[in-house]
């Protein structure tokens, strides 16, 4: 049976917003929510449509309720933007750091020169400083832990200092990360350094550099408003970027390829479509698919996924994901892939992504620190009444 789908119904993203008149990101944020249904354009699968009859009774329950409480309640979890920035958006499904897109610079770019555009440097390089042995004998995540806070230990404030400084000390640090995860300070671009200590080739480490200038930035993020909110306090780049990982450390952030790797492990066992009904009975959420930023697909998986196989479990997975659930595959999904198809370490997704966000940490905090005042909300208190 053939269900006939009235286009009426249906209005774009540019009508969309107008009727709400919100920015692309806040409508993302209501489709995420459940709040805005949508589906893909069929004359342009790039593009979305949005149910016309959501966004009118959304319309009308905006102007109902305007407190500043609701307002401010709304726009802590994918709501309306509360911070300026000039460094990364989001626009029409497609990522842009500084008005770049990002898929086209991970075609022929470096992290390093990301770095420096996300910082809104002119791209010389500089100078770096000689960097110390990093943390060994330990993994990924606690030489990274260890390294990031050696640094914050002694780096001075971030607040007041010369661009040009905070430029050389961003550089190092970078470098720093890169190191602590490599686990060995080599000469040469990040990438190279990460797949030469993971034993890629060159076709690997081609796909290292892609994620890396993929993962850099990516908004508001928690572990980028977490970094953002240690650098309002004028701490220094190095607290700010120990802030950032300890955020993305958490399972439902940085973690996410953790729970991917078991819903891969399952399907192993029993079969991707009974793995996934499994998951689906239990009204979790399905890990390494769909992103409330992108309703249309993640484009920084699919530009990381056409360039090598997955293997066939992961293809299999991704097949009926669609099927079941109607999600593409978002960046976790081809990071784990991506780890699988070449034979990186199993902590490789979260290695990229903690050496790729570092930059965009690093970033952030320097545009905070030059904002005056601190990153400090009030809380909607709902204990017992004060005596």
């Amino acid at each position: 049976m053939i269900n006939i789908i009235n286009m009426s119904d249906w209005i774009s993203a540019e009508i969309a917003r107008e009727r709400l008149g919100v920015r692309a990101q806040t409508l993302y944020a209501y489709v995420s929510r459940g709040r805005v249904r949508a589906r893909a354009d069929p004359q342009d699968p790039r593009r979305s449509l949005y149910r016309a009859a959501d966004i009118g009774a959304l319309a009308e329950r905006r102007t109902r309720s305007r407190r500043p409480a609701d307002v401010a309640a709304g726009a802590v979890a994918w709501g309306e933007p509360v911070l300026e920035s000039a460094i990364t958006t989001v626009v029409e499904g497609r990522l842009y750091y500084r008005g770049r897109e990002a898929v086209r610079l991970a075609e022929t770019t470096t992290l390093e020169a990301v770095a420096r555009l996300l910082r809104g440097g002119h791209g010389a390089a500089l100078k770096r400083p000689d960097r110390p042995a990093p943390p060994v004998g330990i993994d990924v995540q606690t030489r990274a832990f260890v390294a990031l806070a050696a640094r914050a230990a002694v780096e001075p404030p971030a607040l007041g200092r010369n661009p040009l400084r905070l430029a050389a000390e961003a550089t190092a640090l970078l470098d720093v990360m890169a190191d602590a995860v490599a686990g060995v300070v080599t000469e040469g671009p990040v990438h190279q350094r990460l797949a030469s200590a993971w034993g890629c080739d060159e076709s690997a480490g081609d796909l290292v550099r892609r994620a890396l200038v993929l993962l850099a930035d990516h908004e508001f993020n928690a572990s980028t408003f977490a970094a953002r909110v240690a650098a309002s306090t004028g701490a220094s780049l190095a607290a700010s970027a120990l802030a950032g990982l300890a955020a993305l450390s958490g399972p439902r952030h940085g973690g996410a390829a953790a729970a991917l790797r078991l819903l891969a492990d399952d399907a192993a066992r029993r079969g991707p479509a009974a793995a996934v009904s499994a998951m689906l009975r239990e009204e979790r959420v399905l890990p390494g698919f769909g992103h409330p930023l992108y309703p249309a697909g993640d484009p920084r998986a699919a530009a990381l996924l056409t360039h090598f196989q997955p293997p066939k479990l992961f293809t299999d997975l991704a097949r009926v994901a669609d099927a079941e659930t109607g999600q593409a595959p978002n960046i976790d999904f081809a990071l784990v892939a991506l780890a699988q198809a070449h034979g990186l370490p199993h902590d490789a997704p979260f290695a990229l992504f903690a050496t790729a966000r570092c930059a965009g940490w690093i970033a952030h905090a320097i545009e905070q620190a030059a904002e005056p005042g601190i990153i400090r909300p009030r809380a909607r208190y709902v204990g017992p009444e004060p005596e």
